[in-house]
């Protein structure tokens, strides 16, 4: 008790948090890499300041009320293995906020580095129309929909809870106009439509990695991580279809994380590009709609 109380300023929040994380060895990997930055975002949540908080507010005094619930939500984080992102209900994603709970993973992909630079050099113009496959909290679309404002785009996941999230967002987003959610079992729920870009982070999680994922990872949706022994169940279908989705210069991005090695055990002949992520990552590959096309035969064979 004597050690809480001589936390009495911001700052000595944070550093207590980061400290014990290191102790309890946390894992960090949803949307923050250090215990630093998840200190802080705990720390000023509970305190009700923003993430923006300029560095000399960090030395204010607190209450002893307000260090009571900094260290409560601080033991959840450990005790639990609760990602913080839950704990707040907030994730950041390609610079905009999304509401986040545990009916849908925790807004983390690489793919916000291609939005940010509007999937260049792939997009030959910018696309009218965008579908988000599997789409959980619809962070990936709505992103999208702010990048190209004059694009229509369709969110479709096959949970109805990770749905009502994504409706929530478009909410949120004031998107009502642009921005659909629908129910999809893969394309089920867009027969017939052609999109100018399909972009998806489906589950990939292959099996091995399944068993060794971290205690804060068993807090999301398994039908959100896990895709069979290879991590590629709903990868197939979709490279099986996508021509039949994209229009003649259509583009489709892919995120495959780790099982980026069994794409291309299964498929050597095709020649994805795999993209150089400046900002972290890895295993999201591009296909331009000609090669969807070229290669279908061989993705439709690929099902057995």
């Amino acid at each position: 008790m004597q050690e809480l109380i001589a936390l009495t300023t911001i700052r000595d929040c944070i550093r207590w948090g980061v400290s014990r994380f290191h102790q309890e060895g946390l894992f960090f990997g949803h949307g923050s890499d250090n215990a630093w930055d998840e200190s802080r975002l705990l720390v000023l949540h509970a305190l009700y300041l923003p993430w923006e908080t300029q560095e000399s507010y960090l030395d204010c005094h607190v209450a002893d009320s307000e260090r009571n619930i900094v260290v409560a939500l601080l033991n959840r984080r450990i005790e639990q293995r609760i990602p913080a992102s839950y704990l707040t209900g907030h994730a950041r994603f390609a610079g905009y906020d999304f509401l986040i709970d545990e009916r849908v993973l925790v807004p983390r992909s690489p793919i916000a580095e291609l939005i940010t630079n509007r999937f260049e050099p792939w997009l030959e113009r910018d696309p009218l129309r965008i579908l988000d496959l599997c789409t959980g909290s619809g962070c990936i679309g709505i992103a999208c929909a702010h990048t190209f404002e004059q694009a229509e785009v369709v969110l479709v996941d096959l949970s109805a809870d990770a749905l009502a999230v994504a409706e929530s967002n478009i909410e949120a987003h004031g998107l009502q106009d642009r921005v659909e959610a629908r129910w999809s079992d893969g394309f089920e729920g867009v027969p017939g439509e052609r999109f100018d870009l399909i972009v998806s982070n489906p589950p990939y999680v292959d099996a091995q990695d399944m068993a060794d994922l971290p205690d804060e990872y068993l807090h999301e949706p398994e039908m959100g991580l896990s895709a069979g022994n290879d991590g590629l169940d709903l990868v197939r279908r979709m490279l099986a279809e996508a021509a039949d989705h994209l229009t003649e210069d259509g583009v489709l991005v892919v995120e495959v994380g780790n099982s980026m090695v069994h794409v291309a055990a299964q498929w050597p002949e095709v020649d994805f590009e795999w993209v150089a992520l400046a900002h972290g990552g890895h295993g999201v590959f591009v296909l331009s709609a000609a090669k969807c096309r070229h290669y279908q035969t061989l993705f439709v064979a690929s099902l057995g």
